[in-house]
């Protein structure tokens, strides 16, 4: 039997481009930009984080977008992923919103990577609370605009 398409053909058919990774690095106090768009409007159709250093101290954590143009929006509500231990090999996905808040990072099995989110010029940042772990966030995406870009920051 003959493959008429391959998988990483039907995954960019199903979700776009990328892979794009980014890692974090170990995580500090601060705000760090992830990802960049730099030119027209894109959607977000896939977005994970993959734990590669365990975080094992309280870090408030969360994703927001910043624009160039507009508000700072969360992308998911600050969650605590370090009190009990978010171990290496965890996979971090997005919980449900609700009318009143965004989405919480929860681990695998809870919740789901797709987002189909609309994002114009400017960047995704992770905010960080804790001093310990690591992530590398994947994303995948789809040009709206002709020369949209999505690149890692």
């Amino acid at each position: 039997m003959s493959v008429i398409i391959q998988g990483n053909q039907l995954t960019k058919i199903a979700l776009g481009n990328g892979p794009v990774t980014k890692a974090t690095g170990t995580l500090a106090a601060t705000t760090v930009p992830l990802f960049t768009v730099a030119v027209g409007r894109v959607m977000v159709t896939a977005m994970w984080g993959v734990v590669t250093t365990s975080i094992t101290v309280a870090n408030s954590y969360k994703l927001q977008f910043n624009p160039t143009t507009g508000d700072t929006q969360d992308m998911c509500a600050a969650t605590d992923i370090g009190t009990s231990d978010t171990l290496a090999g965890d996979v971090l996905q997005f919980g449900l919103a609700t009318t009143t808040a965004p989405p919480k990072l929860m681990s695998i099995g809870y919740g789901t990577g797709r987002l189909n989110t609309v994002l114009t010029i400017g960047q995704i940042e992770h905010v960080s609370a804790g001093t310990d772990g690591a992530i590398t966030w994947n994303l995948m995406w789809l040009p709206l605009d002709s020369g949209a870009t999505l690149v890692a920051a």
